[in-house]
């Protein structure tokens, strides 16, 4: 595979930066937010956000539909999901005289998945997402059918403290590229908010490029060059999530799947290629880390009950793992 020029990642930036301005129209004062928005659909991963309802989350995926010009369809969660009503059902019908089933595809037939309050939707609902998201395909009565390309599924939920939720299983969190964390406005942005908001309105986008655009950034993030010794980092940095392989694992039960080194790695493609760059750096990874790694890794007992959150953890071992050095991390003694 050819790597990115130089003159491709420019061009590429000029259609980022627009589809940044839009989603800042959507939702104010959240760029961080936005930027790892932008960086995971270019990875082409799912993303879940989670926050307190009312912050914004459903605007900007539907934002973020309007100005990519993509298909896209809302699926409700709650208690009474079948499986079936997001994947589709066969239907009896009448075909050429017989009487036979047909499939009828369901809102999974997208561009992008919108999944609001994801959690809100027993177990047997939330895994029948499993397929999708990771084969982009679902089989219904032994039969398979493609999704369409490219397909997405960006996931909202509510804090599992809230009263009606239902824990994701750490199967169908590790499918999810990023898990973002939608905080609330400070001030000056809810002020923003009232003086250009009303109650019951979208903000209203356009189009900052068309399909065929935006498949072609897709393509050109896989382009971008992941140099050796940030692979290395990569492998490092997700073996030293485990216990005893770091002090940092200190209190960590589970640690990170190679699935999450992929995902370090395709984000920090699309960081780079954010930031202008023909190659994925040392920061691009650790920019994304949190993001990648906060709901694949689950803490011990001693841990919750000490009050250390996933992230202390994740920055103890962002802190403790080199760039370059040691081949691999220290290994504690498991000696007493």
């Amino acid at each position: 595979m050819d790597h990115a020029t130089e003159t491709e990642v420019a061009d590429a930036a000029k259609h980022l930066r627009s589809l940044s301005g839009g989603l800042n129209q959507v939702l104010f004062g959240q760029q961080e937010l936005i930027d790892l928005i932008i960086a995971g659909v270019l990875a082409r991963g799912h993303i879940l956000l989670e926050g307190l309802p009312g912050l914004g989350k459903t605007e900007l995926v539907k934002g973020l539909s309007k100005l990519l010009h993509l298909d896209t369809k809302r699926v409700q969660f709650t208690p009474d999901l079948l499986p079936g009503d997001i994947t589709g059902n066969p239907v009896l019908q009448e075909v050429d005289g017989r009487r036979e089933f047909v499939f009828q595809p369901g809102p999974l037939f997208t561009n992008i998945v919108l999944a609001d309050e994801i959690n809100r939707a027993s177990p047997k609902t939330q895994s029948a997402l499993l397929e999708a998201m990771q084969e982009r395909r679902v089989t219904v009565l032994g039969k398979t059918h493609d999704l369409p390309k490219p397909f997405f599924v960006l996931a909202t939920q509510n804090p599992i403290e809230l009263e009606g939720t239902y824990p994701l299983p750490e199967a169908q969190l590790d499918r999810f590229l990023f898990k973002l964390e939608v905080t609330r406005n400070d001030v000056a942005t809810l002020q923003r908010i009232v003086s250009h908001r009303e109650l019951g309105t979208e903000p209203q986008v356009d189009p900052v490029m068309t399909t065929e655009t935006f498949n072609s950034l897709l393509e050109l993030t896989r382009r971008i060059f992941l140099p050796e010794v940030v692979a290395n980092y990569i492998a490092r940095l997700v073996d030293a999530s485990h216990p005893g392989q770091s002090a940092a694992a200190k209190g960590i039960r589970y640690g990170a799947s190679p699935r999450a080194a992929l995902a370090l790695a395709s984000g920090a493609k699309a960081h780079a290629l954010m930031q202008e760059r023909t190659n994925a750096s040392f920061e691009d990874v650790k920019a994304i880390a949190p993001a990648v790694l906060r709901h694949r890794i689950v803490l011990d007992y001693n841990a919750r009950v000490e009050g250390r959150a996933t992230g202390d953890i994740i920055r103890d071992l962002l802190d403790e793992v080199p760039f370059q050095g040691a081949a691999t991390p220290r290994v504690l003694s498991t000696k007493s």
